[in-house]
């Protein structure tokens, strides 16, 4: 029985491919390879037995439907999403057709497939939906951390799309009992992010010697969360999660954008220090402010390490270091995708 991950070239999603494919699991991967999507972080499975990787649309729900049936899909991992909120300030287009009207698609096809019973999936079949805490909205500096039970108060374009989507999927549970879970995860960060968000942003901008851009002040606060701990997570979720539940899952790790920036930084001065012996924090500077910015992000993550025994096993201090070695070690994976954002 065959996992399908949607956009499973992406950051996260190959994260999640690797950690399937280390247990052995089929994995099918469908992805329309746009900007964030890069097939060179599956190379390692290519020609390998049970990996398959079909370019392909999730909205084209004939497709879907197709390959659920012709790989005798159990369980689904849907990641396929827009996610950076600047680009859905800028155009919000592209985020309702993918994170809307995509989810839709693949809980029609999800739901035929389930129906049909071409395989034994009573038990079986899930459909995992992956989200994102800023569907929650913003807190306050003393506020609780988010949890399952936080109202929903998306403000971006980016977030609406998703606290959308996570009602379609609540939807297609209820009215016609499509096993399904969800989960909101917290600011991932890790090997082979997109350069455009701010950690590989931060670090390759150094790396170059030009201005390290911070929004505001640079006292927003978010929750980082390791990609492989997060992986982790999402195929507990899909094991032992119980249907029709969500799970938020953070990394305990909340940090102003400052402290991110300033991380880097240190990392950057031991690693490939600067030919002028000067710190890379020199470089930040202070930029206007984003539209709509949430002040802090934070998850409560009592319910999966209650239930499913999950917690995150990254401290952010090893978590950055590895990261940033990641990038210095994979120039050839990043040039290219920078070229594109800048």
């Amino acid at each position: 029985m065959t996992v399908l991950v949607t956009g499973g070239a992406g950051f996260i999603g190959s994260a999640v491919v690797r950690a399937l494919r280390a247990q052995g699991r089929p994995v099918l991967v469908l992805d329309l390879l746009t900007y964030a999507g890069n097939k060179s972080s599956l190379k390692a499975f290519e020609g390998t037995a049970g990996f398959h990787f079909v370019q392909g649309d999730i909205c084209d729900t004939a497709l879907v439907r197709a390959l659920l049936t012709k790989h005798r899909v159990n369980t689904i991992l849907h990641l396929a999403a827009e996610s950076h909120v600047d680009r859905s300030i800028e155009g919000p287009e592209s985020f309702i057709q993918t994170n809307l009207v995509g989810t839709f698609s693949m809980l029609r096809a999800a739901l035929d497939h389930y129906r049909a019973g071409t395989v034994d999936l009573a038990k079986t079949f899930r459909f995992h939906h992956i989200s994102t805490d800023e569907v929650y909205g913003d807190l306050g500096p003393h506020d609780p951390p988010f949890t399952e039970a936080t109202p929903y108060a998306p403000h971006s374009p980016y977030s609406a799309s998703k606290a959308g989507s996570d009602f379609l999927v609540q939807a297609w549970h209820h009215t016609y009992a499509l096993p399904t879970v969800i989960t909101n995860c917290s600011n991932n960060y890790g090997s082979h992010q997109f350069p455009e968000k701010l950690i590989p942003r931060t670090l390759i901008r150094a790396l170059q010697g030009l201005d390290i851009l911070v929004f505001g002040q640079g006292t927003n606060v978010r929750d980082w969360l390791h990609v492989d701990d997060h992986a982790r997570a999402l195929l507990q979720v899909v094991d032992q999660g119980h249907v029709g539940q969500s799970y938020a899952i953070g990394g305990e790790a909340e940090r102003t954008n400052n402290q991110v920036v300033a991380s880097i930084c240190r990392c950057l001065d031991q690693l490939r220090p600067r030919s002028d012996g000067k710190s890379y924090q020199t470089q930040v500077r202070f930029v206007e402010d984003r539209a709509g910015h949430d002040r802090r992000y934070a998850i409560d993550c009592h319910k999966i390490r209650r239930e499913l025994g999950w917690q995150p096993s990254i401290t952010f201090e090893a978590g950055i270091a590895e990261t940033v070695q990641w990038y210095l070690d994979n120039e050839d994976w990043w040039a290219p995708l920078w070229d594109e954002t800048r």
